[in-house]
This record gives C-alpha cells, structure tokens and sequence, in this order.
C-alpha cells in the first residue's frame, strides 16, 4: 500500500454486524498486522476482532485522531453505516493494503 505511512482511521470487526473495534494509526499495514497475531493484549485480542473492515486516510494525525474520537462517539448503527458504504460486503481489506 503506497499510503501505509499515512494517519489512518481504521475500524476491525469480529465478523459482518459483529463486535467492532475503531482505532488510529501511522502504518496501517503495520498495526493491523499486530491485531491480527495478537502481539498487543486488550480489547482486539479478547473479543477475536481482527478483521479489516473500513479505513480511511487523513491528512495528518490531528485529523486522524479528532476521526477516531468522533466515530468512537457515534450509535453503533452509524458506524455499521459507514463500513457497508465502504465495503458492502464487510471483506477482510488487510489483503488489499498488503498489495
């Protein structure tokens, strides 16, 4: 992914309509990798939320912060929302930002 070291807003799910986790990132590739073998404990590891469901990238990390923050506030159905406009059929994108 030419894009990897770009502020990225990303947002896991266990599986389609399943537990959803939404973090920030400098290397997208990277920090998934690291969910996806549960090298950091918490909340992904314990819930089995590894995959790639929804990014987006940001300018800088101001911005992608102040997204994480805001959609970390959001109803449930919103997010659920945004993810289907991304990716309708909830594929795990990990191998798509690998390319």
């Amino acid at each position: 992914m030419k894009d990897e070291l770009k502020p990225t807003v990303y947002i896991l799910a266990s599986k389609a309509q399943g537990i959803l986790y939404t973090g920030v990132t400098s290397n997208l590739v990277k920090r998934v990798w690291e969910h996806k073998n549960d090298v950091v404990k918490g909340f992904t590891q314990k819930y089995h939320v590894h995959k790639l469901v929804y990014y987006g990238l940001l300018n800088n990390m101001e911005e992608a912060i102040y997204r994480e923050k805001c959609i970390k506030k959001w109803k449930r159905v919103w997010k659920i929302k945004l993810i289907e406009e991304f990716n309708p059929l909830w594929k795990d994108l990990y191998g798509e930002i690998c390319e």
